[in-house]
């Protein structure tokens, strides 16, 4: 009898590991934060109870996008050594399992135009991504691939990492393809009591994980609150320390007091 065995990888298992490549070479900084969001899950029931169902993961991403809007330097792309290229709109790339294969993998989907999204729809958008079936040859930028995309797997290692290379020098063609927001709920898939820090290409990148029952200080007295922790990747050479500050503050801030519901 066999001591072991030998599986195959899915083809878009490939580009997730040259994405993990190129963004290791990024100046990402990583900041771990633990959010009360006890009063927010109390106005998501209420809005599914009054208005429309809507996921507490589409409420993030709009909530995300709007802070991210108001500072948008967080999310710009660099553009050679002096110039950063700040978009008008909020591009949201969400990672959820499809089927590909008879395999459940992990696929981008890009919310295009978050910002600007409601929470009913961005709900509708992730709902549809995840009852979609991909052939094993649609690989990971968009769930319908270009001609030129279906052959990504089929190259060398070297040519593969290069495009993401390329991707990125050309800040306009990277916005197109997978926008300039990157988000990894794993608390979506499993329970995960902790942090985990994210290997992204984008420009921000958030980690999101399961939300929880700790003890936590109101008005100098223990209560058991619901936190919801989370990584936020930052690329060092667009925005500096301060502004990163004010950024996680704002977004704190909106996440605590539920903002867009």
């Amino acid at each position: 009898m066999s001591e072991y065995k030998i599986q195959a990888f899915p083809k878009t298992r490939i580009a997730t590991i040259d994405v993990c490549t190129i963004g290791m070479q990024k100046h990402h900084i990583a900041a771990l934060i633990e959010v009360d969001i006890t009063e927010t899950r109390k106005k998501i029931k209420k809005y599914k109870s009054e208005i429309a169902r809507i996921s507490f993961t589409a409420w993030l991403i709009k909530a995300i996008s709007l802070t991210v809007k108001d500072n948008e330097r967080a999310a710009s792309y660099l553009k050679g050594k002096k110039k950063v290229v700040i978009f008008n709109d909020i591009n949201v790339s969400l990672i959820v399992e499809k089927e590909v294969d008879g395999q459940k993998v992990p696929i981008p989907l890009v919310i295009a135009k978050a910002n600007d999204l409601s929470i009913e729809s961005i709900t509708r958008l992730i709902s549809d991504a995840r009852e979609e079936v991909l052939a094993k040859n649609e690989i990971v930028l968009k769930s319908k691939p270009t001609n030129s995309e279906q052959l990504y797997s089929r190259l060398p290692g070297f040519l593969r990492r290069y495009f993401w290379r390329y991707l990125l020098r050309h800040p306009h063609f990277a916005y197109s393809k997978m926008g300039n927001v990157g988000i990894t709920s794993l608390g979506m898939m499993g329970n995960v009591n902790g942090w985990f820090i994210p290997t992204s290409v984008h420009p921000i990148c958030f980690g999101i994980s399961t939300i929880t029952k700790k003890p936590v200080v109101i008005d100098d007295k223990i209560e058991v609150r619901e936190v919801l922790n989370m990584t936020i990747l930052l690329d060092h050479d667009v925005i500096d320390g301060a502004p990163m500050a004010r950024f996680i503050s704002d977004l704190s801030r909106n996440l605590e007091t539920g903002v867009g519901l």
